[in-house]
């Protein structure tokens, strides 16, 4: 009877220890995916899955043969959509930074948007077009690769030295991932919204379309009136103040600070989203 426990007993060691490390393992690559496409294609992967149990539970049975055509065959598109994220793991395994800590974890979310307001400010006394993209969780890399890959440290004066007229660099958007510039002269998709304001231009079409297909928060600067706006969520705010531009940047980059214990932060939002008239151009 000892002896059958004994066995039972290291079963169970050997078992916990093989949960533990395939959950590892898993929670690894997630912080592998994490801020790219891949996110949201797992997203439509698991609406997937559920579709077919959901078929097998009710005896769908086209349904249920039309999800297994798609299993079938998905295993080869999926080495396809996510061939990026599986060399990029890949790399990292060669050079043992699989599990190492991910350095966006510590990002100084103070010191990001400090330099983006002196640029900002910069700029628009001196009505210098300029759009700035924060990627948050949704992966902007198809919009980084159409644009110069810069991956530099970020900071005002680089900044305003990528916007300065007639530039290499100075046209298209800079999409900034925690400390990092990553690329500069960005190409972003205009939005198509039939209510936004004729008065409108290109870049500030371009700072709402990429807040709509993501959840990349846009500065944008007009050239014609030096007007400073902010896009999250497919909306505008024109002629935004320092610090309510200051406010919504904490309140979505650190949403910890939203509440402290309850009471509001003094990062709180104080402006109402409001359109303004005035920006003739982007």
């Amino acid at each position: 009877m000892d002896y059958f426990t004994g066995l039972t007993w290291q079963s169970s060691i050997k078992d916990i220890a093989d949960i533990l490390i395939v959950s590892y393992l898993i929670y690894r690559m997630i912080l592998l995916v994490r801020g790219t496409r891949a996110v949201q294609l797992l997203k439509g992967i698991l609406l997937l899955v559920i579709t077919w149990a959901l078929a097998t539970w009710l005896n769908l049975f086209t349904l249920k043969w039309l999800m297994n055509q798609v299993f079938t065959f998905g295993v080869v598109t999926v080495l396809i959509i996510f061939q990026p994220e599986l060399r990029r793991a890949l790399e990292q395994l060669g050079r043992g930074k699989l599990f190492t800590r991910n350095p966006a974890e510590d990002q100084d979310v103070s010191h990001r948007i400090n330099e983006v307001i002196k640029s900002v400010n910069y700029l628009a006394r001196r009505k210098i077009g300029a759009l700035i993209v924060f990627e948050r969780s949704t992966g902007l890399n198809d919009y980084i690769e159409s644009g110069i890959t810069m991956e530099s440290a970020l900071s005002s004066e680089l900044l305003i030295n990528v916007f300065t007229p007639n530039t290499p660099l100075h046209d298209g958007a800079v999409i900034l991932r925690a400390h990092q510039i990553m690329a500069a002269g960005c190409y972003l998709p205009l939005s198509e919204n039939p209510f936004i304001s004729k008065e409108l231009g290109t870049r500030h079409r371009a700072g709402i379309g990429v807040s709509e297909v993501s959840d990349a928060i846009s500065v944008i600067v007009s050239e014609e009136t030096g007007q400073v706006s902010l896009a999250i969520n497919g909306q505008i705010v024109r002629d935004i103040k320092e610090e309510s531009l200051i406010s919504k940047l904490f309140e979505e980059l650190r949403p910890q600070l939203r509440k402290n214990g309850g009471t509001e932060s003094k990062w709180s939002w104080k402006a109402p989203w409001k359109r303004k008239e005035g920006d003739r151009r982007g």
